[in-house]
């Protein structure tokens, strides 16, 4: 039995902009939350690092307007979900299995995936996995971590604080990585699923997962992904922020091309989190596109 932290309900409860309900699946013995919300396709927003739901508040409101089922995954470790204490139970292979459980369980079909930053190899590779399941991407600010990548200068200092930091200051890295400047309210709201240091683990392991050469764990799978990406020819978006220090605009192109996908549409006044700069803005987008 996994030792791990389960986020009190009145924690995440009256948050700003969040008045979605939590749905529940146990994976392997861990509860996995996720939101789902309106009716018709599936559209499945996958968040990243150190972020949960919570970051897709502003997006998801358009693209359900718009007649879309919208579903929002807190990666084990995250949000509403159970957060394992232990260091070396995240990695790579698990959050792809969480990530098909609960496609699986929700039974979705001609869905889209909407991924950002650790959402981009979660979701990307859950996308091959279950190709007949999903039928669109968008992608947003993230890659795929082969252990060919080159990380960023902002990248690397990230990783070395997160290294040497037991009690991660969750807010702050969110607002750091933001062109605005977030509000004591919606600070608090990213603080709010991680009551202590123990439940920040999974925050805390996801830079250290990032294979930094091709054979260490996880990069032949994203090595996989990457080559099945390249072969896909579903319709794909990519948005990317114009002032991303950490997943540049250049890398944005650089990855489009990789894996065979259009140009990036350039977010304007957007960081890393662009969610957050420009939230209405992108789910305005996905909508519009998703019913051309």
């Amino acid at each position: 039995m996994t030792d791990a932290i389960r986020t009190p309900d009145e924690l995440t409860q009256g948050l700003p902009d969040f008045p979605f309900e939590p749905s529940f699946l146990d994976v392997d013995g861990i509860r996995i939350a996720y939101v789902d919300e309106g009716e018709g396709p599936p559209v499945v927003f996958w968040h990243g690092e150190p972020t949960w739901s919570y970051l897709w508040r502003k997006v998801i409101p358009p693209v359900r307007d718009a007649g879309f089922r919208c579903i929002a995954p807190d990666l084990p470790g995250f949000g509403r979900s159970d957060k394992p204490t232990d260091l070396d139970w995240y990695t790579y292979d698990r959050h792809a299995a969480a990530g098909r459980a609960v496609v699986e369980h929700l039974d979705l079909r001609g869905a889209t995936f909407v991924v950002h930053d650790w959402g981009g190899p979660v979701g990307l590779r859950v996308a091959t996995e279950l190709a007949d399941r999903v039928d669109r991407l968008v992608i947003m600010d993230t890659g795929l971590f082969t252990g060919h990548q080159k990380m960023s200068d902002a990248w690397q200092a990230f990783a070395g604080f997160v290294r040497k930091t037991e009690d991660l200051p969750i807010s702050f890295l969110v607002d750091g990585a933001c062109k605005t400047t977030l509000s004591d309210e919606v600070k608090a709201a990213y603080d709010a699923p991680f009551p202590n240091p123990a439940s920040k683990a999974g925050a805390r392991a996801f830079p250290l997962m990032i294979p930094l050469e091709p054979h260490a764990p996880g990069a032949e799978a994203g090595q996989r992904v990457e080559a099945a990406l390249a072969a896909d020819d579903r319709p794909t978006l990519v948005l990317w922020a114009d002032q991303d220090p950490i997943l540049t605009l250049d890398m944005g192109r650089r990855f489009a091309k990789k894996i065979g996908a259009p140009e990036p549409e350039v977010i304007p006044e957007a960081s890393h989190f662009l969610q957050e700069d420009q939230g209405q803005r992108i789910g305005e987008r996905i909508a519009q596109w998703l019913t051309a």
